[in-house]
């Protein structure tokens, strides 16, 4: 026995395709969870320190690994982006910017200041 469905069924992630709002909205929640992981990372620096200097040298030697600096880069701009989307959250919460054709500029915009403040961090520090 075949049981017919009249009710259409929902598009499937492959044939839906995300607004750049959506994609943000969740790199936003992504970039919290990740930013409380790499304060874990904060936290042994802080350790290493504490414990001297052979634990801090220890510490220094393993941060000199290019995966640690790469993940060292990708929080400082997952930090830079959530703080971006933070202060779009506080202009949503004026009742700003929830015209169809600004969501995705000010995505982008938020998007490129990200970049913009962790490349200002990379050549000032």
């Amino acid at each position: 026995m075949t049981v017919k469905h009249s009710r259409p069924t929902s598009p499937h992630l492959q044939v839906y395709k995300l607004p750049l709002t959506g994609i943000i909205s969740i790199s936003h929640r992504i970039t919290g969870v990740l930013l409380s992981a790499g304060l874990l990372l904060v936290v042994m620096l802080f350790y290493a320190v504490s414990q001297g200097a052979d634990a801090y040298a220890a510490m220094q030697s393993m941060v000199n690994f290019w995966v640690v600096k790469l993940m060292y880069w990708g929080f400082i701009y997952a930090l830079f982006f959530h703080l971006c989307h933070g202060v779009r959250h506080v202009f949503w919460d004026l009742g700003e910017g929830f015209e169809p054709e600004k969501l995705d500029k000010y995505a982008k915009i938020e998007l490129a200041t990200a970049f913009a403040l962790t490349l200002a961090t990379w050549i000032f520090i």
